[in-house]
C-alpha cells in the first residue's frame, strides 16, 4: 500500500479514520516508475482497535487480531494488554466474524490457488471479454470510466481492477480471502490498491464511489439482502451498483448439484478436490467439449470448485433483487441476463434520500 491510500479507508468496525504505523517499506515498479510502498505496518483505529499492513497488503477484516495474532504479538508490545481491552468490548462481533469466515477464506484462497495469471481466463473470458462485459453491464465507456473511483467488492483474481487501473479508474480492490496477497504481486498499475476486507464490514467510508461492483459474492454470505444492505451506503450520490447472483434454474441436473454440493462443501478442502477431481471434472471436461468450449484444465477446475466449495451459495430472482435498489431510491434499474447461471444488475443511486 502506499500512505496516500488511508485517505479511502476506514476502521470495519467503528468506521472511523486509520493511523499508520510503518514498520517496512519498500519499492514497486508502476508503469516504469519507482515508487515508495508500505510492506509492513500497523493501522490504528479509535477505541484501540488495530490491523496491520502485511506483505503490502491492509488486512481490514473485525477478526484480524485472531488471524494475523502472531504478526501483531511481534510488532505490537503491549499486544495481551490491548487485546483483552479489544475483547472486553468487540468479542462478540469479532467471534462472529471469524466463525462465519473462516470456511468462505479457505475456499476461495483454495479456489484461487489454481488460476494462473498469463495464462487462464477468468470465467471463461479473456481480457477483452472481462473488460466489455463490465463496461456493458454498468454503461460505462472505456472514455467515461476515465477518473472515476471504483470499488470491487470481492476482487477474486484482480485481473478486471487492473484492466480498469490501465483506462484511468482509480480502484480500491477487496477480497476476503488471502487471494489477495497474489492479485497484488501482479499488479502494476498505480490507480490500483488491493486490501483484504468483509462484505459485511466494508473498511471504507460512505458515499466514496462512483461505482461499486459486487461480482458473485454475495450470494457467497450468510445473506445476501443484508450484504448488499451494507454494501450500498459506500456509493456516491449519482454513482452506481452493480452486482452480480446467481438466478434459479429449472434444471433437475443444476437441483441435484446444489443438493450435493451442500453436503460435499463441509469435507475438508483437499478431500473435495480428489472428489471432484475424478467424479465432476470428467463430466465436465466431455460436456464441454462437446460444446465447443475450449477452457482449460485448470479453467474447468476454478468454475467446479467456485460452485461446489463455499458454505454460501444462494439464488435470487430478478424482480426480488430489483426491489432492493427501488426500496432504496435507486432509478435506471437495469438487469443484464446473459449468463447461464446468474445476471447481473445495476442502478443509479439518487442524489438525495427518499426520506428528503
Amino acid at each position: 500500500m502506499q500512505e496516500s491510500h488511508l485517505e479511502i479507508l476506514r476502521c470495519p468496525i467503528t468506521g472511523s479514520k486509520l493511523q499508520l504505523q510503518t514498520i517496512a517499506t519498500g519499492k514497486k515498479s508502476f508503469s516504469n516508475i519507482e515508487t515508495a510502498i508500505i510492506l509492513e505496518g500497523i493501522l490504528w483505529a479509535d477505541h484501540g482497535l488495530f490491523y496491520p499492513v502485511i506483505e503490502a497488503v491492509p488486512r481490514l477484516i473485525p477478526e484480524a487480531i485472531i488471524d494475523y495474532e502472531n504478526f501483531l504479538r511481534i510488532h505490537v508490545p503491549d499486544f495481551d494488554e490491548r487485546k483483552q481491552l479489544i475483547n472486553k468490548d468487540y468479542l462478540n462481533l469479532i467471534s462472529y466474524a471469524f466463525k462465519k469466515n473462516k470456511r468462505t477464506k479457505e475456499s476461495f484462497a483454495f479456489e484461487w490457488s489454481f488460476f494462473r495469471y498469463n495464462e487462464d481466463k477468468t470465467w471463461d473470458a479473456g481480457l477483452t471479454g472481462m473488460l466489455n462485459r463490465f463496461l456493458r453491464e454498468t454503461d460505462e465507456s472505456k472514455e467515461t470510466i476515465k477518473g472515476k473511483l471504483i470499488f470491487d467488492v470481492g476482487c477474486g483474481n484482480g485481473v478486471l481492477d487492473i484492466l480498469l487501473g490501465g483506462l484511468g479508474a482509480s480502484v480500491l480492490a477487496m477480497d476476503l480471502s488471502k487471494s489477495i496477497v497474489k492479485a497484488n504481486e501482479k499488479n502494476n498499475d498505480a490507480n490500483v490498491f488491493f486490501v483484504q476486507g468483509d462484505v459485511q464490514f466494508p473498511p471504507v467510508p460512505k458515499e466514496s464511489f462512483d461505482i461499486v461492483q459486487c461480482s458473485g459474492i454475495l450470494i457467497h454470505t450468510n445473506n445476501t439482502e443484508s450484504s448488499f444492505a451494507v454494501i450500498e451506503p459506500s456509493v456516491k450520490r449519482n454513482g452506481k451498483l452493480s452486482v452480480w447472483l446467481y438466478h434459479p434454474r429449472k434444471d433437475f441436473l443444476h437441483n441435484i448439484f446444489n443438493s450435493i454440493r451442500n453436503v460435499t462443501s463441509r469435507l475438508p478442502l483437499k478431500v473435495q478436490y480428489y472428489l471432484y477431481l475424478f467424479t465432476l471434472f470428467p463430466l465436465s471436461f466431455i460436456i464441454k467439449r462437446i460444446k465447443g468450449n475450449k477452457q482449460n484444465a485448470r479453467e474447468m477446475m476454478v468454475n467446479i470448485l467456485d460452485w461446489f466449495t463455499p458454505q454460501y451459495r444462494w439464488e435470487h430472482e430478478h424482480d426480488e433483487v430489483e426491489g432492493w435498489f427501488e426500496k432504496r431510491g435507486y432509478k435506471n434499474v437495469k438487469i443484464t441476463t446473459d449468463e447461464l447461471f446468474g445476471f447481473n444488475i445495476t442502478g443509479e443511486k439518487a442524489p438525495v434520500d427518499i426520506a428528503d
